[in-house]
């Protein structure tokens, strides 16, 4: 071989070795720069203010400002999507969601594929719906509602904030494991349904605690079950809908995810600090404000929830033939 072939070979494997130093330096100085948390939904809600929290808590941790952008639409398509197309560097973060498990089977066409294309950095918070009824129906426990709902069938209808929202998935779930039908009535979100399940338009939902505890506390609504497997802080006197249907559980979940082949070193770093303002006094009082509570663990913990949502909500979104709007 001669040596300006041998030089041409040198040359090539350190131009080859160039993106991996790249890595490894960027994940050591990081964060240099300003990070944004992209949110797939309006501001306001439960998961939009979990990301504030998040967000203020990573600020103050890296020494760099993390701005919440809000990117509604299309269920949380549209802010997933950015977050997919963007660098893999660590400096823009995707609060994920139940949504996107849904989503993933909900919509046969998407650009990309959640769980392929966005890596798994760690849970936030991990929100119980509640199923509440107009006072009006003549159901005090679970049990007592299925029971109505046979002698009733097609006349007990449930509320939710669209196709495919959790509200739906959780409703469609119930109708599923106790054997019972309801009518589905979709609104352009919770304020609306909300507004007419006071009214007694429609007859129940499966609603965010944050969103419903006022009206049952106050008693314009009846709180009979949470859909989580274990009971509320929030509403510690309230059973799960597992005590009467076994097996049942239907949660809500946010956490941060980011472009895949982000370098491990970032993730793990970003994973240790979300943890750590996850086990802080202030920020756990504010999740159970929110009527949720702290979802911490590993990456790895992370992508095993979501690997196992989508997969239960792909499920119930192909036996009850659910499309998207």
């Amino acid at each position: 071989m001669t040596i300006a072939r041998r030089r041409l070979l040198q040359l090539a494997a350190g131009i080859a070795a160039l993106p991996a130093l790249a890595s490894t330096a960027s994940a050591e100085t990081y964060p240099a720069r300003s990070i944004r948390l992209i949110v797939p939904q309006a501001a306001g809600g439960a998961a939009d203010i979990s990301a504030r929290l998040i967000g203020h808590w990573l600020s103050e941790r890296l020494g760099q400002p993390c701005t919440i952008e809000n990117r509604p639409g299309a269920g949380g398509n549209i802010g997933t999507e950015a977050v997919v197309t963007s660098a893999a560097d660590g400096y823009t973060l995707l609060l994920a969601g139940s949504f996107n498990a849904i989503n993933a089977t909900l919509y046969e066409k998407l650009s990309f594929n959640f769980i392929r294309d966005i890596a798994p950095v760690g849970g936030i918070m991990r929100n119980p719906l509640v199923m509440v009824v107009h006072p009006s129906i003549p159901a005090g426990t679970v049990s007592e509602l299925i029971a109505y709902a046979k002698a009733n069938p097609g006349r007990l209808n449930f509320g939710s904030a669209g196709n495919g929202s959790p509200q739906h998935m959780a409703g469609e779930l119930f109708k599923m494991m106790a054997g019972i039908d309801l009518v589905h009535v979709r609104y352009r979100g919770s304020a609306a349904l909300l507004s007419d399940l006071l009214r007694g338009e429609i007859q129940m939902a499966f609603d965010p605690i944050f969103s419903s505890l006022e009206h049952v506390k106050s008693g314009k609504l009846r709180a009979l079950a949470v859909t989580t497997a274990t009971r509320s802080s929030a509403l510690p006197d309230i059973p799960t809908v597992a005590e009467t249907v076994p097996g049942y559980e239907s949660v809500g979940w946010v956490g941060i995810g980011v472009p895949r082949h982000t370098p491990t070193q970032i993730v793990e770093r970003l994973n240790a600090e979300i943890n750590a303002g996850l086990a802080d006094a202030a920020i756990q009082a504010r999740l159970t404000d929110l009527g949720g509570a702290p979802l911490q663990g590993s990456p790895a913990e992370f992508g095993k929830l979501i690997a196992e949502q989508t997969e239960r909500w792909g499920n119930v979104i192909r036996t009850a033939q659910i499309k998207p709007e």
